[in-house]
């Protein structure tokens, strides 16, 4: 299994409890995600390992996962700072013109000019719309707000963003 096959969701970044719990930072915007899926992949240094989810519950701004076979303290302990992905093929449909990060990272950024702006470095979220981090071949940044005045056409086929400039960018 390769990257391109799996969607990263999330980092087990402590334990909880004697049984086998784990603390989980989702990196979703939809925690509740995790009650849709029935297992996750821990990447390890051996590669990926597949865990069935048993049960999940939730601790302040933390997704608790118990995940079967893991029934003690000691081996949840083992996956402390592993990050949790899952496969590509049980990822639920965006709606038109919504797109996940990972599929973003890395897209050619041209304008409406057919100039290239660079590549997708980074794609973040504010109270009012996300921006997307342009990096270009110098190492320098451009904020562009992923609004449909900037925003005009995304491709992830062709890997390619068609931008216009407005004023102020």
């Amino acid at each position: 299994m390769n990257n391109e096959d799996v969607l990263e969701i999330g980092q087990i970044v402590n334990t909880r409890g004697l049984r086998g719990e784990v603390k989980v930072n989702s990196f979703s915007e939809d925690s509740h995600r995790f009650e849709k899926i029935s297992c996750i992949l821990v990447k390890t240094k051996s590669g990926f390992q597949e865990y069935e989810i048993e049960k999940v519950s939730y601790s302040k701004n933390q997704v608790i996962l118990k995940l079967k076979g893991i029934d003690h303290i000691d081996y949840a302990e083992k996956l402390r700072n592993f990050y949790i992905y899952i496969k590509r093929s049980e990822l639920e449909k965006l709606p038109e013109g919504k797109y996940y990060i990972a599929d973003l990272i890395g897209l050619e950024v041209y304008t409406d000019k057919n100039e290239l702006l660079g590549l997708v470095d980074d794609v973040f979220n504010t109270k009012s719309n996300s921006v997307y981090v342009v990096r270009n071949n110098l190492g320098e940044l451009r904020y562009l707000p992923g609004i449909p005045d900037v925003i005009k056409q995304v491709d992830i086929e062709n890997k390619k963003i068609v931008v216009t400039l407005i004023p102020g960018l």
